[in-house]
């Protein structure tokens, strides 16, 4: 072996030395980006599961709501009735099915929101707020994440 050989084995035993307890380093590091990944994917899957009951739930009521019409004028002769709907009466209907519906006890702060009704008579408008707990991260939001559901359906009498 020559002398520049050695030397250059030399060095390469000292870099080799120094950066030593670096791939720990690094390695820590990636498992904790992955976990924090993991839980963020875990609460955003929480908070969209959680919306898609709470969107269920509001399908049921908006659908019992449409079916609460009462019939309107007949207009003029051979004409055919018409389902008319009231926004107070979409608003009981809705709030009523709600209390009696048992996934209705699986929210927090489970309420019928001031935009339920009929804006034109013969469609009902229902729209459900409740709270989200998503697990692991939720001391970071301990009060929860309001989320909204919103339910249309409309009554239509056919022969």
């Amino acid at each position: 072996m020559s002398r520049r050989e050695t030397a250059t084995e030399a060095q390469l035993s000292a870099t080799d030395q120094a950066e030593e307890g670096q791939i720990l380093v690094m390695i820590v590091g990636y498992v904790l980006l992955a976990l924090l990944v993991v839980t963020v994917v875990i609460g955003i899957s929480s908070v969209y599961l959680e919306h898609k009951r709470l969107l269920s739930l509001a399908d049921g009521a908006s659908l019992a709501a449409a079916d609460s019409y009462t019939l309107g004028e007949v207009a003029g002769e051979g004409g055919s009735p018409s389902a008319v709907l009231g926004s107070q009466r979409v608003r009981n209907v809705a709030a009523d099915f709600v209390a009696r519906s048992p996934s209705s006890a699986r929210f927090d702060s489970l309420t019928v929101t001031e935009g339920t009704g009929s804006p034109d008579g013969s469609t009902a408008v229902v729209i459900l707020s409740s709270l989200v707990h998503p697990p692991v991260v939720n001391f970071l939001v301990p009060d929860g994440i309001r989320i909204e559901a919103a339910s249309i359906a409309r009554s239509r009498l056919t022969r």
